[in-house]
């Protein structure tokens, strides 16, 4: 090793210029110790005459340095491979072959990061996937047997196309798409979800919405759309309005209000479901007079709320931001009078169908049976009042539909039913029994959107939907 070590120290001064003799002698000082002796002519003249300059004392002390470096370089090379028992030309592979592999751990890292990537827009499209056949349950028409074949002769056999006429869309437990695509679909093919997506609109461009008002039949299984994030959010009001007012808010906007607290005057608007979904807010109003519990809705452009501890009912435009009418509804009780059963000061609950606006509350001439009463939109008057026979406290909540009162059993049993319908049309109730479930067990709003025919919910900080069938539907447009 150092042989090697000492060859090239000397190949060193005999590359450099003006080194063209040099001698080496190795022998051992008075104690014993061994040394080694260069002599090398200098650069400029062949005899030392005079006292050395500094500059040839800078330039000798420059040369030693970088010879130091050059010997430890080599010393710490030639140790390395005698460690590992390799050449030093081998150690250099190794450097090399170590690089590589650097350079292929992160071409790794980046694709990673790119297939994570993939896999998020993904999830994203096919929860649009999961939204627009919740859309295409209500609004199919039943199809022929040669318009099936029309559509299916588009995708090539063992596609997807025979699924939406093979059960996708028929039975009131209609599957999810998390559930109807193979589990390394969701993950790895972006192709198949793009060729559903394809398949739902052509579907969606041969389907019709039944005008027509029915009687509850079912009510299918909730789908969960977001949940809340903080104990705020616990219960609270969210909706979309069937018949939107002017242009800047549509039927694709949502609203949403979280009705926890002494003060709740919060009102956020999300673009459309996406936004919702992922929580991000197009806009946040603070309401002129705080709203009382979860009775709110949203009907042609505007909001209606209960005045906090009052029967004062508000009218809230949502294009101006201001307070359009407020009125005070005779003798209705407010403020845990007259509540659900669950409470929460739910004793005024407004309510929008088919024909109309309602609100729905009680007095103490009715002695706790629900009331309910028709609402001029813009004014809030009176038009019309029923009394029905059963008592508000006994049911967990109500929403009107096609002029019907329906009424829910229980907010907490997972498995409970609407148990009672009232018929404006005709002044009589009787019990009824539509399965209903409570997944989160703690159900605290339930509003229906006749243009989805839908039930929006809020269950235990979860914002949930229903798809409905009414009588004289198709019975397959679950």
């Amino acid at each position: 090793m150092w042989f090697q070590v000492f060859t090239f120290y000397l190949s060193y001064f005999a590359f450099s210029q003006a080194q063209d003799q040099a001698s080496f002698v190795r022998s051992n000082d008075p104690t014993g110790r061994c040394h080694y002796t260069f002599t090398v002519a200098g650069p400029d003249r062949s005899s030392c005459t005079g006292s050395i300059t500094k500059a040839e004392v800078k330039g000798i002390l420059t040369r030693i340095s970088l010879l130091e470096a050059l010997v430890g370089r080599l010393i710490e090379d030639v140790d390395e491979g005698a460690e590992t028992g390799l050449h030093p030309n081998e150690t250099g592979g190794l450097q090399e072959a170590y690089y590589q592999v650097s350079q292929e751990k992160n071409q790794l890292q980046v694709d990673k990061k790119h297939l994570s990537k993939q896999v998020q827009e993904q999830q994203r499209r096919l929860n649009e996937l999961n939204m627009e056949l919740e859309n295409l349950k209500q609004r199919t028409c039943q199809q022929t047997h040669t318009s099936g074949a029309a559509l299916d002769e588009k995708r090539p056999t063992g596609g997807i196309s025979h699924l939406k006429f093979n059960g996708i869309f028929h039975g009131p437990h209609t599957s999810s798409l998390m559930e109807i695509i193979p589990s390394h679909s969701v993950s790895a093919n972006v192709d198949f979800v793009s060729m559903l997506l394809d398949d739902l609109k052509m579907l969606y461009s041969h389907s019709c919405l039944t005008s027509g008002c029915g009687e509850l039949l079912s009510v299918g299984d909730p789908v969960m759309l977001r949940k809340a994030d903080t104990i705020m959010g616990k219960y609270g009001v969210w909706l979309q309005d069937p018949e939107p007012q002017g242009s800047f808010y549509t039927n694709e906007t949502v609203w949403r209000i979280d009705a926890v607290g002494k003060d709740v005057r919060q009102f956020f608007a999300y673009e459309d479901m996406d936004q919702f979904t992922r929580g991000f807010p197009m806009k946040v109003l603070v309401l002129p007079e705080p709203v009382e519990s979860t009775g709110a809705t949203i009907y042609k452009g505007s909001l209606y709320y209960q005045l906090r501890r009052s029967r004062t009912l508000i009218r809230y435009n949502l294009t101006s931001e201001t307070v359009a009418a407020h009125v005070e509804l005779p003798y209705a009780g407010f403020h845990g009078q007259y509540p659900y059963s669950w409470g929460g000061y739910t004793d005024i609950d407004f309510a929008a169908d088919e024909q109309g606006l309602w609100v729905i509350y009680s007095t103490s001439k009715a002695k706790g049976a629900i009331v309910i009463s028709q609402l001029d939109p813009k004014s809030l008057e009176v038009m019309r009042s029923w009394e029905t026979n059963i008592r508000k406290n006994t049911v967990a909540n109500a929403f009107m539909m096609c002029g019907r009162l329906y009424t829910v059993a229980s907010y907490t049993a997972a498995n409970t039913s609407i148990n009672y319908m009232f018929d404006t049309s005709t002044g009589e109730g009787r019990t009824v029994s539509v399965s209903l479930k409570n997944k989160y067990r703690y159900n605290s709003m339930v509003d229906y959107n006749h243009a989805l025919r839908k039930l929006y919910a809020w269950d235990n900080f979860h914002m949930v939907t229903y798809s409905l069938r009414l009588g004289g539907q198709q019975k397959d447009n679950m």
